[in-house]
């Protein structure tokens, strides 16, 4: 089959590479139906984060089970399937806390960027849904897998409540997902931060009420301002620089909660600002394993559609494109049919 490999900064290519097999008896082989360039591949694309070698790409998938090893007992072929971009038991400790991401057995979800993908620990990764869904779901479910529920995590981490005014750093396809995350779980008030215009309309469509183009101190005093002084109660970080950091520190109300899931590059937290800022701080990669029968549910039900955070839909063949796009900023977020 061919796949995508990352050589080097803005060098990506759609080759031949070795049809998966299964490894282990836990494994799962699918025939994918849809995958995509996620965000936090940028910072690879953009040389930020060093690659030393050529590297398979892409960790959000869902599809079809062709075949499972021996020991895989609650998805069987045939079954369309979302997983996580953390391969997990979902039986040790740390998963029963509801932390699949920091499972003990955990393996990262690599490769997925290509028509087939080999899925490790099946069993405690892999949720089926209760038929093949129609295709127009396919996107929406693919947001499920990585997306959508960090969104999710990121509100939940925040504390988001009924009643809430909730602040969202960042309008990528997790904060933008952050914003949908947040409306679901009742806030009444949500401010979504963003400068561009595609983004600031479907931010509202998902719930924002108040939009804030300033960034940095000035976004602080606008958030403050909007607030009546005080700050929000929860505020969802979803970038992951040290501007960002401070400013969704800086938003927040005391005895206020913030949350981070932009994969942190360059943040450092100055000890005493933080200890007067009196915020309760929760993130990091996010469990999506735990809201996977959640999410699926909503998306099945057709209460939520957050698929349209894929504003640029591409051939498989063409994910340099895909990338090209996010990286100058002409789409939100690609998906790429096999």
């Amino acid at each position: 089959m061919r796949g995508t490999v990352l050589y080097g900064p803005g060098d990506v290519r759609f080759e031949e590479r070795q049809d998966p097999k299964i490894l282990a008896p836990t494994d799962a082989i699918l025939r994918l139906a849809a995958t995509c360039v996620c965000g936090s591949d940028l910072w690879s694309y953009r040389g930020i984060q060093a690659v030393t070698q050529p590297t398979p790409m892409g960790h959000e998938y869902c599809g079809i089970v062709e075949e499972v090893g021996g020991a895989v007992k609650t998805v069987k072929p045939g079954q369309f399937v979302v997983g996580s971009f953390a391969a997990s038991d979902n039986t040790c400790s740390h998963c029963r806390a509801g932390y699949q991401s920091s499972c003990a057995h955990r393996e990262w979800m690599t490769g997925a960027q290509a028509p087939r993908l080999r899925v490790p620990l099946a069993d405690g990764t892999l949720v089926a849904t209760p038929e093949v869904p129609s295709d127009d779901l396919v996107p929406s479910l693919l947001a499920v897998s990585d997306v959508f529920g960090t969104g999710w995590f990121a509100a939940d981490a925040a504390n988001v409540k009924t009643g809430a005014t909730v602040a969202v750093v960042g309008d990528g396809a997790v904060g933008l997902l952050a914003v949908l995350s947040a409306k679901q779980m009742g806030a009444e008030r949500i401010i979504a931060m963003s400068r561009h215009t595609s983004r600031q309309k479907l931010a509202r469509e998902y719930g924002a009420t108040d939009i804030v183009t300033e960034r940095g101190a000035a976004g602080m005093a606008r958030i403050k301002e909007l607030t009546k002084g005080v700050g929000a109660d929860s505020v969802l970080e979803c970038v992951g620089t040290q501007e960002s950091m401070q400013q969704a520190i800086g938003a927040a109300r005391p005895g206020g909660f913030v949350s981070y899931v932009g994969v942190p590059h360059g943040v450092q937290l100055d000890g005493a600002g933080l200890f007067f800022s009196h915020v309760h701080l929760h993130g990091g990669p996010a469990p999506v394993r735990s809201y996977l029968p959640k999410l699926i549910d909503l998306v099945l039900q057709r209460k939520v559609d957050p698929g349209k955070v894929f504003d640029l839909t591409l051939p498989l063949s063409q994910v340099a494109e895909g990338y090209r796009a996010m990286d100058e900023r002409r789409a939100i977020k690609a998906l790429l049919r096999p």
